[in-house]
């Protein structure tokens, strides 16, 4: 991935629901301009969910989603609309697609309301206007049925299409400025210096993830990103004319980093600032707190957002449940996932431990953070971890003083 293309975790994620052959695939290949999804008259041609990133003018960077119809049938069928549901913990955008030729129906209503109960901004598209008569009464019709805006549409004849992308657009968050990484802490010609070491699970030639994302965040806030390894960082610092405003590292390396870094300069890690861009900084602080409270038995999730080669020491596997049996002293049990794969019960753990999520959009991230609370099981992510390991999470969270007035409270 180049540093000029938006990765699919950063883009708006806009998914499609309805009955089987309602015209989802029409509807996407309409809005995208481009014949992306495969469309039959064959009931059930989209199966699992399918993914396209894309850019749609003039929302920007997307990605459209595809899903199963909520009618398909049988054992098999069961697990299509298992997966096409968990698209919902994703999505930033819905749109519940209705055929016009038949109508609201009661899948269509069930849909609407587990949208409701997630707080998804929801459109609803009656399609195939077309084909059907009075159609300036149905639309009013549909939308008093289902309680939510909606729009006619014709796939076939892209009638209502720009309208789709005009109520998508007035749904987006207009405040940016809140999901920045870096870029609220930092001023016009401010200093940051980043600890990038060499991470032996990225692709060659390739830095990973949160540190293209952080270094462009610092570019775009006018202020300069220096790039160091940590065995380098004592030489970099010394060779600044002027204070940086921040160190910013890489978790693995956290403890080396605080000891070369001046206690008057600000520091933090990739890590703990992905717990806030994309997620909730003060729930993961409050996760951390419960470690202590860990019991013999106690089974611990730890989940990764995506999946990559395992190395010998792998920080998941290996490094995650010995620091947590070393601080706590306790026999715990361990349970592992990866990818979209998260828990379908996280009532089972007595602590979720959760990677940085760059690979997850933030609605995921937030949707496993929030799923954790509803059942008040406690939920941290790597950097939170590390740097309480190392014993430096509070200096960690200086730049966040509500984090860390939490993380000192009851300590």
């Amino acid at each position: 991935m180049s540093l000029n293309s938006t990765p699919r975790s950063e883009r708006v994620h806009i998914a499609l629901f309805g009955k089987r052959n309602a015209g989802k695939s029409s509807i996407i290949n309409a809005i995208t301009n481009q014949e992306i999804a495969i469309v039959s008259d064959v009931k059930g041609t989209t199966t699992d969910p399918v993914y396209k990133s894309i850019e749609i003018l003039p929302i920007g960077p997307c990605v459209i989603i595809d899903t199963a119809g909520l009618d398909d049938e049988g054992e098999l069928g069961e697990l299509r609309k298992k997966k096409t549901l968990e698209v919902l913990d994703k999505t930033d955008v819905a749109l519940v697609v209705v055929d016009g030729t038949i109508g609201v129906t009661d899948y269509d209503k069930t849909i609407v309301d587990i949208i409701k109960e997630k707080n998804i901004p929801v459109i609803g598209i009656l399609n195939k206007v077309d084909k059907i008569e009075n159609v300036q009464e149905v639309p009013q019709i549909m939308a008093k049925e289902l309680a939510i805006q909606v729009v006619p549409v014709s796939a076939s004849t892209k009638k209502g299409i720009k309208e789709v992308k005009n109520k998508i657009i007035s749904l987006l968050p207009e405040d940016e400025d809140k999901f920045k990484i870096v870029g609220d802490l930092v001023s016009p010609g401010d200093i940051v210096v980043l600890v990038t070491p060499i991470d032996k699970a990225a692709p060659k030639g390739r830095l990973i993830l949160p540190q293209q994302q952080t270094i462009r965040d610092i570019l775009e806030s006018d202020a300069i990103a220096i790039v160091t390894k940590e065995f380098e960082l004592r030489e970099t610092l010394d060779s600044l004319a002027k204070k940086p405003k921040l160190v910013i590292t890489d978790s693995q390396v956290f403890l080396k980093v605080a000891a070369d870094t001046p206690k008057d300069m600000m520091m933090t890690s990739f890590s703990i600032l992905f717990a806030r861009y994309k997620g909730d900084l003060v729930e993961l602080v409050k996760g951390v707190k419960a470690i202590k409270s860990l019991k013999d038995g106690d089974k611990i999730l730890v989940a990764e957002g995506c999946t990559h080669h395992r190395q010998a020491d792998d920080i998941a596997r290996v490094k995650i449940p010995r620091w947590l049996r070393q601080l706590t002293g306790k026999e715990l049990v361990f349970e592992f996932s990866s990818g979209v794969v998260f828990t379908d019960d996280v009532t089972q753990y007595s602590l979720i431990v959760h990677c940085g999520g760059c690979m997850l959009n933030r609605t995921a991230m937030c949707s496993r953070i929030n799923d954790a609370k509803e059942y008040q099981v406690p939920i941290v992510n790597y950097g939170i971890l590390i740097a309480h390991v190392h014993g430096i999470l509070e200096r960690a969270l200086q730049p966040f003083p509500l984090a860390k007035m939490i993380w000192e409270e009851e300590l």
